[in-house]
């Protein structure tokens, strides 16, 4: 962390280390200690589109009570950027899930449970217009033995590696390309996110075993994860940097922000043969001559890819459904 100096006597610079409901904890960069704080009154009800005005992973300034051991947020920093999702319970409020990112590893698995590929596009076209860098990890790859699996691992990264992204393949508990994974995590701030059950605590105490978060078993009954982590929350890693433990999403709800004449900017394969298409605006959908769709057809934009574009595209419904 740089240095940053006290204000004044009772107020100084921190990093939101974890959030739970209305309560925080953030680590004053001057000492390090972790103190709890509040949020000043004015700024809960300054920004009433977000269920959270201060997310882990903001810088702050906090006032202190005299022993230093509780504080009040007064100012949130101006972000680099942030990951924000719409609940699944059709508020109309976001949620912003992380801030001032330098990686987002967004964790999905085959099988035990299923990730679904709306899911992932969905949090992908998130990522994008918030200008955060994602890499996409495919854990649990100690299990996936038989051939029909290992397949299904082949067309997963064709779809996206076509699309752009980065994708490695771990191991959490076999530590295979653990190392690899950290080279990429440090001296960064890195949160990892994904559906339950697809392992980030452990992949997380595999990278750092002193951080003790807490894991789960999948649920037999519905091969879904039971949800382990139930806030957010940053830790420091013993070789450098930061990582946030996020609660385990079932879905991702996109923000209303988005117009629908901007959306394929957000799917990078599909803004790249853009420039193909004859007309301009075109929506990629039925225009003669749109190099997108002969993109698809040809194989170097991945159908399901394309289909979640349209399905996003025509219904408005779904930025809260799934």
């Amino acid at each position: 962390m740089l240095s940053l100096q006290k204000n004044s006597k009772h107020k100084m610079k921190g990093l939101v280390v974890k959030h739970t409901g209305i309560q925080y904890t953030a680590q004053l960069y001057e000492s390090g200690k972790r103190v709890n704080c509040t949020l000043r009154g004015k700024l809960r009800l300054k920004d009433g589109k977000t269920t959270n005005p201060v997310a882990v992973g903001d810088i702050v300034d906090i006032e202190l009570d005299g022993n230093e051991n509780l504080g009040v947020v007064v100012n949130v920093h101006p972000r680099k950027n942030y990951i924000i999702r719409k609940p699944s319970n059709l508020s109309k409020q976001a949620h912003i899930v992380a801030a001032n990112i330098d990686t987002a590893f967004l964790v999905v698995t085959v099988t035990m449970p299923e990730t679904k590929l709306e899911f992932i596009d969905r949090f992908l076209l998130t990522a994008e217009a918030y200008h955060v860098h994602t890499v996409i990890i495919i854990n649990k790859t100690d299990l996936y033995k038989t051939e029909s699996l290992k397949r299904k691992i082949d067309e997963f990264k064709d779809i996206y590696s076509k699309a752009g992204y980065e994708i490695l393949e771990i191991s959490a508990t076999e530590m295979i390309n653990i190392d690899k994974l950290k080279d990429r995590m440090k001296n960064k701030v890195s949160v990892f996110l994904g559906n339950s059950g697809v392992g980030k605590s452990t992949l997380i105490n595999s990278l750092d075993c002193s951080q003790n978060a807490r894991t789960g078993k999948i649920s037999d009954a519905h091969k879904s994860g039971m949800h382990t982590t139930t806030f957010y929350e940053m830790f420091n890693l013993d070789f450098g940097g930061y990582i946030i433990d996020t609660p385990g999403l079932k879905g991702f709800g996109l923000i209303d922000e988005f117009e629908n004449g901007d959306l394929y900017h957000f799917f990078p394969e599909i803004f790249k043969f853009s420039k193909n298409c004859r007309y301009n605006p075109c929506s990629h959908t039925c225009e003669p001559h749109c190099g997108v769709k002969l993109a698809v057809e040809s194989g170097d934009i991945a159908a399901s890819r394309y289909n979640n574009y349209l399905k996003i595209l025509n219904d408005d419904d779904s930025k809260y459904r799934y």
